[in-house]
């Protein structure tokens, strides 16, 4: 059974969860959205702690701003224009 990750990047929170289904969420946490440094050092941890349950198929991520999807852009994988600063 594939495990995945989710992460729900919001202006306020991340939630980060792991799970091989929907039905199936085997952990999950609520991160308060801070810096990106610091949130992001959370979340990772998140699923560094939860190394146990097996290796991840793939992350998801919904995010609160458009990212940038071209593999060529330097900014590749980022939020490109958001509302939340920093």
């Amino acid at each position: 059974m594939s495990l995945f990750g989710a992460i729900e990047a919001g202006g306020t929170k991340f939630v980060c969860a792991i799970g091989s289904s929907p039905a199936d969420v085997q952990a999950e946490t609520v991160i308060p959205t801070t810096t990106p440094e610091e949130t992001i050092r959370r979340a990772i941890a998140f699923f560094q702690e939860n190394k146990r349950r097996g290796p991840l198929a793939a992350i998801g991520v919904g995010s609160f701003g458009p990212v940038d999807l071209n593999p060529a852009s330097p900014t590749y994988g980022f939020i490109a224009t958001t509302s939340k600063v920093g």
